[in-house]
């Protein structure tokens, strides 16, 4: 752990209040927007474990959450009330902070990027946790403001999407430099038990997805598929096993298709107890799409399951799978896993692993996506990726398929498919 604290903020990350050479590092402070939320909760407390020096503020709308996350967190963390809509606000309590981390999502829906606006207006270092595609792709417009602002910022930082473009990223990166095929096939399956102890966001986020129409890559051609069709069985490995997963709209699939280069991109998703993969089936069935377009609607409906998901939860269990295929022209196939217990965990320190990142100065000037280089240095993927798989119960980089399934087949001679 000292050793990682000693690489905590190196003198090559200069945003307003980190310019003073005089300034000690542990002076640093870190803004998280949402942060009485699961997510935001979540990676407060990882902070708390990866870098203890660091000033953090909680900002949020729960007073008496702030208040007792506060208290258990210590003297480095303190709680102040923001509304994310009111632009002044967010500029005032983004005074003398050195990044803001944007987890008060949904994401889906929303027609503005206040947040990253209020970045670039007060020159503040930046990280959300998007999962969706239009806002993603919204708040990368915002690039030429942000290298101007000379702030580094990165949309869509968490775990998925998040951590799995950089498995991916690693993936191609090996491939190429290995001379093994050139990439064909990219696929992100990922896994959730239950809401994953992430509460009512998760839910939002996900009927608000199954409102959105499937965007895919096929040999470089953009198609539109129906949300949660294509159900494919993948097998997680140890700890998850064989799971059945459905496409949905994810913004890896356009940022790993364009970013990496690779012609045949896609993204599904699966949780359990399996009625609730009937379930979201019906739901795209028998729900207007208008309905589920609507974020105020799509609350009704939170209000609605919300009783139920979470009295199951507590039978589903929360562990999280992601799993990375890629496909090769030479036939070469190689997969990269990562499985946790407790989702509401593994997001914080997914997070956490993106902060880090961007105060040690990994990130240039300019909104990026976590896969780009310039947004996560080459050199840095290895040091940010051990720290977000902090606590796994699998994770595996760039192997062949045959050492991360439940039961390979031997075709003789030791030699597995």
């Amino acid at each position: 752990m000292a050793r990682a604290l000693l690489r905590c903020y190196p003198s090559s990350f200069l945003p307003r209040s980190s310019a003073n050479a005089n300034e000690k590092p542990e002076k640093s402070r870190v803004l998280i927007l949402g942060g009485t939320g699961r997510v935001g909760g979540s990676t407060a407390t990882a902070l708390s474990k990866l870098c203890p020096s660091l000033q953090v503020i909680i900002a949020g709308r729960n007073r008496e959450r702030g208040d007792a996350l506060v208290s258990k967190l210590g003297d480095n963390f303190q709680f102040v009330g923001v509304d994310i809509d009111n632009v002044k606000a967010l500029e005032a309590v983004m005074e003398g902070v050195d990044l803001v981390v944007h987890t008060a999502g949904p994401f889906q829906q929303a027609e503005k990027c206040n947040v990253l606006e209020a970045a670039i207006s007060t020159k503040t270092a930046y990280l959300d946790v998007c999962d969706d595609t239009k806002y993603a792709w919204r708040a990368k417009s915002f690039h030429k403001e942000a290298v101007s602002a000379g702030i580094p910022a990165i949309t869509s930082g968490g775990i998925y999407p998040g951590v799995s473009n950089v498995m991916a990223a690693e993936l191609v990166r090996a491939a190429r430099s290995e001379e093994a095929g050139e990439p064909e096939r990219l696929r992100f399956s990922y896994y959730t038990a239950g809401s994953g102890g992430v509460g009512p966001t998760i839910l939002a986020t996900s009927f608000l997805l199954l409102g959105e129409d499937v965007v895919a890559y096929n040999k470089g051609e953009k198609i539109k598929l129906k949300p949660y069709s294509g159900m494919l069985n993948i097998d997680f490995g140890k700890g998850i096993r064989k799971r059945d997963v459905y496409l949905l709209n994810l913004p890896e699939v356009t940022t790993a298709h364009k970013v990496l280069g690779v012609p045949t991109v896609s993204a599904r998703f699966g949780t359990s107890p399996f009625f609730w993969n009937w379930g979201m089936e019906a739901i795209v069935k028998f729900v207007p799409v208008d309905i589920l377009r609507d974020r105020s609607k799509v609350q009704k409906l939170v209000q609605l399951f919300d009783p139920l998901v979470r009295a199951l939860d507590g039978i589903a269990g929360e562990r999280v799978s992601l799993r990375v295929d890629l496909e090769c022209s030479n036939g070469r196939n190689t997969v990269a896993l990562f499985s946790h217990r407790k989702l509401s965990v593994s997001v914080g320190y997914c997070t956490a692993a993106f902060v880090l990142a961007i105060l040690e100065g990994s990130t240039q000037p300019g909104v990026w996506f976590p896969e780009e280089p310039e947004g996560i240095a080459v050199e840095q993927r290895k040091l940010l990726l051990k720290r977000a798989s902090e606590g796994t119960i699998n994770f595996i980089l760039n192997k062949p398929p045959w050492m991360v399934e439940t039961d390979p087949k031997e075709v003789g001679l030791g030699i597995y498919i």
